[in-house]
């Protein structure tokens, strides 16, 4: 065989390679554009779920299965059996907290209440109990003028002394309850908070200020764990003054009357009103929104406020408990 013949060979050989080319080209192509259809399809449908899952009613972190919560019902706590008088700790002297009411206002600070005319109602209620650094004056009409209790967190601190004149101008007929952990509340001088609460609030000596101990602080979070089914700590869940302020409520009062508080399903309601998360900050983030963006987040500490409005709706059934504005 000549050059000549073995050169016309070799095209001929290599026509036929390249032709298998072309169709292994346009098969992976075809996979391609089927995988990436695929993907799209899945990464539609796993949003859509998304968006469901926020608007239904399990909605609240413990019920959301996706994440490994799932809520187990259970028998609530007995919280008459807490002892009031235990686990409140006096900021000067030896006072014990013996507060007992036949009939109580727990006042939200929700936007709720305005525009309600409530106030003169409240005031005739026999304990009032109120939370952080809500002010009174301004909003009488609506939400009253007395203060029988204040539940104040240890990160309202500093909006509280904002507001000390008017809440101390009522000192001697309020009682203060401060609520943190024990790096906040620690009575060695390593704490600012401490500090603060006892030079500049607890001044006089007929005021009634105490601390939560650091053993019901525990009490609070076991309690959170045996109504929900998950751990405080390990959820990176905040427990909310709500929280606090509920649990105390219950134990001081023989019925109580929630003022403004919004159900756990309120903000998947199709006709909610978008409202200020504070009464007194028109400028605060909506309700809902704030509501939502706690309950969901997975990342560092949120308060869950709809889970803990899932627990409030069960007490309701053991307890005689009245939610209105809104109704429940």
């Amino acid at each position: 065989m000549n050059f000549r013949e073995r050169l016309v060979k070799l095209n001929f050989c290599s026509r036929k390679v390249k032709r298998p080319e072309g169709n292994l080209f346009t098969s992976n192509s075809k996979r391609q554009a089927q995988r990436f259809m695929i993907a799209t399809v899945i990464f539609v449908l796993t949003t859509l779920l998304i968006v469901y899952s926020s608007t239904s009613g399990n909605s609240s972190f413990y019920l959301k299965e996706d994440v490994g919560y799932k809520f187990i019902a259970r028998q609530s706590s007995n919280l008459k059996e807490w002892n009031v008088q235990d686990g409140y700790i006096p900021v000067i002297g030896n006072k014990t907290l013996k507060l007992h009411c036949s009939q109580c206002a727990l006042i939200s600070s929700s936007s709720q209440t305005l525009g309600t005319s409530l106030g003169s109602e409240i005031d005739q209620t026999e304990c009032i109990i109120r939370m952080n650094d809500a002010p009174i004056t301004g909003y009488e009409e609506d939400i009253g003028n007395r203060t029988t209790l204040r539940v104040v967190a240890h990160s309202s601190i500093s909006q509280f002394l904002k507001r000390r004149k008017e809440f101390l101008q009522r000192g001697q007929e309020t009682i203060f309850i401060f609520w943190g952990p024990y790096s906040r509340m620690r009575r060695d001088g390593k704490s600012n908070v401490f500090r603060i609460i006892k030079q500049e609030i607890a001044i006089g000596a007929n005021m009634s200020v105490f601390t939560v101990s650091p053993k019901r602080m525990k009490q609070f979070d076991d309690l959170f764990q045996m109504e929900t089914g998950q751990d405080r700590k390990q959820s990176h869940s905040w427990l909310s003054t709500g929280w606090f302020t509920m649990v105390i409520a219950v134990g001081i009062c023989d019925s109580l009357h929630v003022y403004g508080m919004i159900p756990y399903n309120h903000c998947r309601k199709p006709h909610h009103k978008n409202l200020p998360y504070h009464y007194y900050n028109t400028k605060s983030n909506d309700e809902c929104a704030t509501y939502l963006t706690h309950e969901h987040a997975r990342m560092g500490n949120h308060h869950r406020f709809i889970t803990e409005k899932h627990v409030f709706a069960r007490w309701a059934e053991h307890y005689n408990i009245t939610f209105s504005h809104p109704s429940w």
